[in-house]
């Protein structure tokens, strides 16, 4: 388990990435809600262009929810290079 929160922990996200919540996450702000959000997908919408720190939490709105959510990154992993629509995945400036 430590292997791998390291590993997604090490990963630097950015506006604009496609992530998906691969699993239950171990920090302390993971509510029971929100394992419901396992298996989903979005867009890191966080205002900051690079999240940087391990420990923040990084705003995504999910596809199909309507929703936007502040995320530990310990169940996060990007994914594919391209959006939901089909266009390429490039961070917003």
């Amino acid at each position: 388990m430590k292997d791998m929160k390291r590993t997604a922990m090490s990963e630097v996200f950015r506006q604009g990435d496609r992530v998906e919540i691969y699993c239950r996450s171990k920090d302390e702000s993971w509510e029971s809600y929100m394992d419901a959000y396992v298996g989903l997908r979005g867009i890191v919408s966080d205002p900051d262009s690079v999240i940087n720190d391990p420990e923040a939490l990084v705003r995504v709105t999910l596809d199909g929810t309507g929703g936007t959510h502040r995320l530990p990154q310990d169940c996060l992993r990007k994914v594919g290079k391209d959006r939901a629509d089909g266009t390429k995945n490039h961070p917003v400036p």
